[in-house]
């Protein structure tokens, strides 16, 4: 299902996901129509903007965090322009409930990474965009006490969404020290074993941002 007020972007997206073999069962262009036809519809994935009539501010955000909170595990895809930091935080935060995502529209610069991204949300799993979170992270401005330096530093990028291999090279460490590190923050965290490897990931960043 998608939800966004312009229609050529809209019906563009209606196209593309065609093209890769999804069929979209509604197409709005506001978020009061976006509610009603997820009750109708119940889709495997809800991809919305943030900002829709009446306002043009966040509705189609806030739309998306009401869904989840009704109907917890509904996969919800935030594609926007805009980080709505406030209720950004609440949708990445319901992560445990079930697949989520949020990404800007002119990072994507690969239509199969894209939709590799939706069906990826749609079985449950998280994308989220680098940037997204950086913009949420310079909200924040005390660490976890919890953690070492060197954990807050790794944590840090992690938050920008450096892979395990990535934040390898940036320390010149090894491969098994960051893992350590990583799972060292997972325990602090006291973030459950027992997800899955991305919503631990998720989740420790936003235990940052709210510190």
């Amino acid at each position: 299902m998608l939800a966004d007020d312009a229609v050529l972007p809209r019906e563009g997206l209606v196209a593309l996901l065609d093209r890769f073999g999804h069929r979209v069962v509604a197409s709005v262009g506001d978020s009061a129509t976006l509610a009603a036809a997820v009750a109708e519809h119940r889709p495997d994935v809800v991809i919305t903007d943030v900002r829709m009539p009446p306002t043009f501010t966040d509705e189609g955000l806030r739309t998306a965090v009401a869904l989840r909170a009704e109907r917890p595990g509904l996969p919800v895809l935030v594609l926007s322009q805009y980080v709505a930091t406030a209720y950004a935080a609440k949708l990445l935060e319901s992560t445990d409930s079930g697949g989520v995502g949020y990404l800007l529209k002119d990072r994507v610069l690969d239509v199969g990474d894209f939709v590799e991204g939706v069906e990826r949300v749609a079985a449950g799993g998280c994308v989220i965009e680098p940037e997204v979170v950086r913009q949420l992270i310079t909200r924040r401005n005390d660490p976890l006490g919890r953690l070492t330096p060197r954990e807050r530093e790794v944590l840090a990028l992690m938050a920008e969404g450096r892979s395990n291999a990535a934040i390898t090279k940036r320390l010149m460490v090894s491969e098994k020290v960051v893992g350590k590190h990583i799972n060292a923050i997972f325990t602090k965290l006291d973030l459950p074993a027992d997800s899955t490897e991305d919503h631990r990931r998720v989740r420790a960043v936003l235990a940052y941002l709210r510190a």
